[in-house]
């Protein structure tokens, strides 16, 4: 099966990392980082750095990205959400960030995410991700995309 791939960053800096509350859209009403869909002929890497200056206007280079997992997610009634994440975090930006049209931003201390308000599976990879573990994993949703049935998450040593 030939899934999508996209991009996800997630700022941090010191104990906090920056989520947004996606305002239209694939996630709308949740609480997540910054990413989307690879234009023609780019790799999702500059991907992840056009995505964060679109949503919340902040600038970076290709080196600043750590990759620290690639997830994929199946959707049992709607495969053409069926998609790989490529997850980055970044440590260095330039600018503030700012509220778009897509994306309101603010910044969490890690015992304070708001996972209850973010997608089903975050709750599972993302502490990892924060603690420096690098992932692999499949989760497998349910009908209506509210719950997964089932999912495998592996640590690895290279992504």
């Amino acid at each position: 099966m030939n899934l999508k791939k996209t991009s996800l960053c997630l700022l941090l800096r010191d104990d906090q990392i920056l989520l947004a509350m996606k305002k239209r859209g694939f996630g709308a009403g949740k609480w997540n980082g910054y990413g989307g869909k690879p234009q023609e002929g780019e790799a999702i890497e500059e991907t992840a750095i056009r995505e964060m200056r679109e949503e919340i206007g902040v600038g970076a280079k290709l080196s600043d990205l750590n990759k620290v997992a690639t997830l994929r997610f199946y959707f049992k009634s709607t495969p053409e959400w069926n998609q790989e994440v490529n997850i980055f975090t970044i440590l260095t930006w330039e600018g503030e960030p700012l509220e778009s049209e897509e994306m309101k931003p603010a910044w969490f201390t890690r015992s304070k995410i708001p996972y209850e308000s973010m997608w089903p599976d975050d709750k599972y990879w993302l502490p990892k991700v924060l603690e420096g573990k690098k992932l692999t994993g499949d989760f497998y949703f349910n009908e209506d995309g509210s719950e997964f049935e089932k999912f495998n998450l592996r640590e690895v040593v290279y992504l």
